[in-house]
């Protein structure tokens, strides 16, 4: 199925400078913005950038849609039962990992083939995922019981089952150099580092209220966590474990992706659309309405591509040169 155009949309881009003063930048411009329909409700989204190809979860019909923006079409629906949560890909492997919260399992598939490769049992709801493609292992958080999972990517079997210091943790972000994992516990308020070294939770860092998602941008180890009870990004330092600086945003977000050559942070923070973040300074750059509140976020390390689900109205955009 070929995707709609939306054409050319002009950006309305805030920053914030100093103690929350506001101010408005020139206007930026993407230079192209395609939605394509699945249907059903699309959730997740992540993306190989050796492939190019993007995944897309529907907790609701059980499925994996993969996506070619190459040709703004819907290709293979993968059936994967269950209730499909979050996804991630290993672009090393070409596998794609595929979270099933009411099962407590992650489904293992075949990016090339799209068959199953193996399920794995990963501890109740189990809803996030992580990969550290330099080790080969999968790390997935549950928001039920707030365990955190290691999966050997190799042979496909858990590795080490840890009880989390919070009841819930609702988001994770693996920073490979330097062998720590990002949880965020939405119910306090905080993000839990976690070492992979000791295996063992280390620090506890205050941030935004309700935080759900974490990335990470290596070079730096910056850590970015969209607060989905507050209008703003926190921006957490990983050298002092502590919360840096806050990011004003139009609206509360609850997903979000680094582009990890640039450090250019996207989000659903935006009014009805996708914001845009420099990383390394800590301000808004630019804002593209997509006409709705927008869903998951993942970009594409290569082609900087980025992927925005719809569960509303059952489409994913992909959006270039923003």
């Amino acid at each position: 199925m070929r995707g709609r155009p939306i054409g050319r949309r002009a950006l309305f881009a805030l920053v914030t400078a100093g103690a929350g003063a506001v101010v408005l930048p020139g206007v930026a411009r993407a230079q192209d913005v395609r939605s394509i329909d699945l249907g059903g409700s699309p959730t997740a989204v992540a993306v190989n950038p050796v492939t190019g190809l993007a995944y897309v979860t529907d907790p609701e019909a059980g499925t994996v849609s993969v996506v070619d923006p190459r040709g703004a079409s819907a290709g293979a629906v993968v059936r994967v039962g269950g209730s499909p949560g979050d996804i991630a890909v290993d672009p090393k492997t070409n596998r794609i990992y595929v979270a099933n919260p009411p099962a407590g399992t992650v489904v293992v598939l075949d990016g090339r083939t799209h068959d199953l490769v193996s399920v794995i049992g990963a501890g109740a709801g189990a809803s996030a995922l992580a990969v550290d493609e330099r080790a080969n292992r999968v790390y997935a958080v549950s928001g039920g019981t707030g365990t955190l999972a290691v999966l050997d990517g190799i042979s496909c079997t858990l590795s080490a089952l840890v009880p989390g210091p919070k009841p819930s943790l609702a988001g994770i972000a693996v920073d490979a150099g330097r062998k720590l994992a990002y949880c965020a516990s939405t119910g306090t308020d905080s993000v839990e580092v976690f070492s992979i070294d000791s295996g063992k939770f280390v620090a506890s860092v205050k941030v935004g209220a309700r935080p759900t998602a974490v990335a990470v941008h290596a070079e730096s180890g910056s850590v970015y966590v969209a607060n989905s009870g507050i209008h703003h990004m926190s921006i957490v330092d990983a050298a002092t474990h502590a919360e840096r600086k806050t990011v004003l945003l139009r609206s509360e977000s609850s997903s979000l992706a680094v582009h990890q050559g640039t450090n250019t942070v996207y989000t659903n923070g935006g009014q009805n659309g996708l914001s845009r973040v420099d990383g390394g300074t800590g301000t808004l750059t630019g804002e593209l309405s997509l006409g709705v509140n927008p869903g998951d976020v993942a970009v594409d390390q290569g082609t900087r591509t980025v992927f925005v689900t719809d569960p509303l109205h059952g489409r994913v955009s992909v959006i270039r040169d923003f």
